[in-house]
């Protein structure tokens, strides 16, 4: 099984490399920029679960892709999607199988829209992981996970081939219920990004600050009552972990918006929380506290243009 992994960044780099370590068929799609660094100093991954150099892993930019994949591992921030689709689209053939593992839902319409609901997997990860100053991988907590499935519910026989390829991933498994796993996640990256980003500060800080616990646990409140509306209530063991994450005393836990803001860099501010207030305003539920959220994050966009 072919698999063209979209980036070689910190997601994309740590996944894809740890199926080439594991002697899978992985292109990694770069820009020449990236090709260059890879092809000198190879791909290098530092992690607690074991460091690793991989000499020229195999690279492809988006004007040399002559043959179509089976799969497509993409892992690109929101705000790139549409170039992030340009680039990949010659590769995509009637039997292609994308695996997005973006935040949020909506990425779905958009690959919908140009792929075809048929080719379009759910998708979602987690990992703490980043680029250092080197342009190695670094993974900063051994916790990951990485999972994909039908959108139906189903267990489809191209998603087990698929399971199988990525078995040597600690962390990779197939799910009978990734619609469920993607809305969960996307409460939890709501909620802890519009918090830490307004607040300017992590967990741990605004649980200190008066009123601060109540702030918290009404922005998770107010996405899981969108989540409810769209036929996903929240309320297994991952939902109660992504709680009990939210309301950990003395946390330093923030999220990569929050990060991105100090960097000065950009932020998915629409996919992650302006799109949650759009399905809130349909489904005519009141969210306060993520509007504000969104003025900020769109007050902050606008001072970097």
């Amino acid at each position: 099984m072919r698999v063209l992994v979209v980036g070689a960044g910190a997601i994309g780099g740590y996944f894809g490399g740890r199926l080439l370590q594991a002697a899978r068929d992985i292109t990694f799609l770069v820009r020449p920029k990236r090709a260059s660094e890879l092809a000198a100093r190879g791909l290098v991954i530092r992690s607690p679960n074991g460091d690793v150099t991989l000499k020229n892993p195999p690279t492809v930019d988006a004007g040399t892709i002559k043959d179509k994949f089976d799969v497509v591992l993409l892992s690109c921030k929101a705000y790139d999607l549409d170039d992030a689709i340009k680039s990949f689209a010659p590769a995509v053939g009637p039997k292609t199988s994308i695996i997005p593992m973006l935040n949020g839902m909506l990425h779905l319409d958009t690959l919908d829209r140009s792929f075809g609901g048929e080719r379009v997997l759910g998708g979602l990860c987690a990992i703490a992981v980043t680029l250092n100053a080197q342009r190695e991988v670094v993974q900063l907590q051994p916790m990951q996970s990485l999972n994909f499935g039908e959108r139906d519910g189903t267990m489809s026989e191209r998603v087990s081939a698929i399971a199988d390829v990525f078995s040597p991933v600690n962390g990779a498994a197939s799910s009978t219920h990734i619609m469920q796993d993607m809305w969960e996640k996307w409460i939890f990256l709501a909620s802890i990004a519009a918090a830490t980003c307004l607040m300017r500060g992590p967990v741990g800080a605004i649980l200190a600050a008066p009123g601060g616990k109540d702030f918290l646990l009404g922005i998770l409140d107010e996405c899981t009552a969108v989540a409810k509306a769209a036929g996903y209530e929240p309320g297994g063991p991952s939902f109660q972990r992504f709680r009990g994450l939210l309301t950990a005393e003395g946390s330093p836990m923030t999220a990569s918006m929050f990060r991105d803001i100090q960097a000065g860099a950009k932020v998915e501010a629409d996919h992650v929380i302006g799109n949650m207030i759009a399905r809130a305003e349909a489904a005519k539920i009141p969210a306060p506290r993520l509007r504000t959220a969104y003025t900020h994050l769109k007050t902050y966009e606008k001072l970097r243009e």
